[in-house]
């Protein structure tokens, strides 16, 4: 019984299986984009989000398991200093898989294009430096009719105001 066993067969071995992936995480992490079937595509996928996940975290240990997995130094290299900071602050979703419109032509395969989803030239979104918020504008009232002009009143002098000029 095959319950609980997650991934595909592809119809290889283990060890054909594990070979295959290894080299196609390394052309999908040199080349940023590969084209390939959808099954196979749809397994990498879990493998190179793994491993883009360990760079984010970025210690020796994590680097040591992703060795593991790519067997170069230069492509961990590459994925912990380059790949790895421009998925600062996501959280999974770091491929995206594009169907094609043409299967394959020998034994009509549906064949995608599996790519990361930022690439080279775009880095992580940095926080923009906070300006401070103006506080809005009030909106001009509407006009009220203009006031009725009141007579002037005369004023007259006080008897109190004498008493204020001695002191």
């Amino acid at each position: 019984m095959r319950h609980r066993k997650s991934g595909r067969k592809l119809n290889r071995t283990n060890t054909h299986r594990a070979a295959m992936f290894k080299n196609m995480a390394r052309a999908l992490l040199t080349y940023e984009q590969i084209r390939t079937t959808e099954p196979k595509a749809k397994e990498l996928r879990r493998i190179v989000d793994k491993l883009i996940t360990l760079a984010l975290r970025n210690d020796l240990h994590t680097r040591r398991q992703a060795f593991k997995v790519l067997g170069s130094h230069q492509m961990v290299q590459r994925l912990f200093d380059e790949i790895g900071p421009r998925f600062e602050g996501g959280s999974g979703g770091y491929t995206r898989i594009v169907k094609l419109s043409q299967p394959r032509k020998g034994d009509c395969a549906p064949m995608v294009i599996i790519e990361l989803t930022k690439k080279a030239g775009e880095a992580a979104p940095e926080a923009p430096a906070e300006e401070p918020k103006k506080a809005p504008a009030k909106k001009a009232a509407p006009k009220k009719a203009a006031p009725k002009k009141e007579a002037p009143v005369e004023e007259k002098p006080e008897a109190a105001a004498p008493e204020a000029e001695q002191e």
